[in-house]
């Protein structure tokens, strides 16, 4: 009896000395989160690792003192699976509070809404509810916040893609093969500009809050901490700033206005016009593509700075700038000669054989997103049967990199592959505008806007004609453009 008693009390010593789920990670000094990649969520750029989840997490690490380790899962049945048998802290999916959910995991929403939204493509009828989709096959995603929307009403099927993310839905729905689906509506927000074809109909159910997923498994410690955490952030206004980032541009995705372009162009460039030909000169490029990949970058303000802490005229890394040898990003002299000196290196990568101006699109394709990911997308083309060498074939398939089936076939994996595309062509644009009105003494708002609307069925935005021919690139570029002979 007696010693029986003293196994009890050891056990009960036992089990009251045992550290909580906080105690644990900060003991062994990582919180682990399991994702998957996606604009919404987490994604690795050109300037690192981003993503309104992912920035989320690595300030909650920080706070905890903590490193943060991400394992990026190929979808969200992964991500349930991992969560279900406590091999992770925190799960990252891009799921609401759904029925059942909270059942299997404690659910913690963090501040973006989003809504199941049916999309279709616009050579299609628009369908007004479920009721007029009888006979029609809704695509989706599989584990998603769709599925209990469906499940009490009759009439129609649906069909769950395993191996098919929210970006290759909108892409099938684009081409027609999928004539409806059903996404989130902040992933379709997100890339409603790359889709122009692609249409929402209405909404399934109201918008619900996107959550972070706790095993069951856990004590309530760690998402404690994660409520308070948030809560002040929402209090000293972060978690409004963060969802502006992300989300506060989409709708700045197209071209800027010609009204706004030539405030700009009056207001700002003469402080820079100098420092723009000077350093274009020593890198042997015409100072107008300069100065345009600078209004690309920061609308020509020296102070700008990026969420993931690219700063100045030309938004250089820490990185970029100390390989270059640049000492202050924020002084715009600096920041202008770091620009030219660094496109001049990523422009001497692109193979000699590529023809300008193809490899001048080249090389602000690779500025934008990174030579490794060009060169995925050029070994996609090549793969395809289409030509790696001309820009008019690889921009077909950049946009692949930011789906799943294409992007694990790659070497650098998930990129924002459509990015690049609106890059090089927004900076088309601005540097044939600039080319055209740099000899009139004082061009006014009725020249830029002119000019603009001309070069709006050649330069398209994502939503108007992308079709390109190496007739319409020569008519469109001067030929005294720095890094393009004068014989085209």
């Amino acid at each position: 009896m007696v010693a029986s008693l003293v196994i009890s009390a050891v056990l009960a010593l036992t089990a009251c000395s045992r550290p909580t789920t906080l105690q644990e990670i900060r003991n062994e000094g990582v919180l682990h989160v399991i994702t998957r990649e996606s604009p919404s969520i987490y994604y690795e750029g050109r300037n690192g690792v981003t993503g309104y989840d992912y920035e989320l997490a690595k300030r909650f690490a920080n706070e905890l003192g903590v490193e943060l380790r991400v394992r990026v899962a190929d979808d969200n049945t992964e991500i349930l699976s991992v969560l279900s048998r406590d091999f992770a802290h925190i799960g990252m999916a891009g799921l609401s509070d759904q029925p059942g959910l909270d059942n299997q995991y404690r659910v913690l929403p963090t501040g973006i809404a989003a809504q199941s939204v049916v999309v279709y493509n616009r050579d299609f009828d628009r369908p007004e509810s479920l009721g007029e989709l009888e006979g029609q096959t809704l695509h989706l995603v599989p584990d998603s916040n769709h599925e209990h929307h469906l499940s009490d009403v009759s009439g129609y099927r649906w069909r769950v893609h395993p191996g098919i993310d929210a970006a290759g839905i909108l892409a099938r729905v684009e081409s027609g093969e999928f004539p409806y689906a059903i996404v989130s509506s902040n992933e379709l927000e997100l890339n409603q500009v790359f889709y122009p074809k692609v249409k929402e109909a209405f909404a399934l159910g109201n918008p619900e809050e996107l959550a972070w997923l706790f095993p069951k498994g856990q004590d309530k410690t760690l998402i404690t901490a994660a409520n308070q955490f948030l809560q002040k952030l929402q209090a000293d206004g972060t978690l409004a700033q963060l969802a502006e980032r992300f989300y506060g541009h989409l709708e700045q995705l197209n071209y800027v206005g010609a009204r706004t372009f030539m405030h700009h162009v009056n207001n700002r460039l003469p402080k820079y016009e100098d420092l723009f030909q000077d350093y274009a000169d020593q890198s042997g490029m015409d100072w107008r593509l300069l100065a345009a990949i600078g209004y690309q970058e920061s609308h020509w303000r020296p102070n700008a700075v990026s969420p993931t802490g690219v700063r100045g005229l030309m938004m250089l890394t820490r990185n970029t700038a100390s390989y270059i040898g640049i000492n202050n990003r924020m002084d715009a002299e600096e920041s202008i000669q770091g620009g030219a000196r660094y496109f001049q290196m990523v422009h001497d990568k692109i193979p000699d054989r590529i023809p300008e101006p193809d490899r001048t699109w080249f090389a602000l394709a690779s500025y934008n997103v990174g030579f490794g990911h060009l060169e995925d997308a050029r070994r996609l083309t090549e793969g395809a049967g289409k030509n790696p060498d001309r820009w008019m074939d690889v921009k077909e398939f950049l946009p692949l990199l930011a789906q799943k089936e294409w992007y694990q076939k790659t070497r650098f994996g998930y990129a924002r592959g459509h990015e690049p595309v609106l890059y090089v062509q927004n900076i088309r644009r601005y540097y044939d505008v600039l080319a055209r009105i740099t000899d009139r003494p004082t061009p006014d708002t009725e020249t830029i806007a002119e000019v603009v609307n001309m070069e709006e069925s050649t330069l398209p935005d994502g939503s108007s004609n992308d079709s390109e021919s190496s007739g319409d690139i020569q008519a469109s570029l001067p030929a005294d453009l720095g890094l393009i002979p004068p014989t085209l």
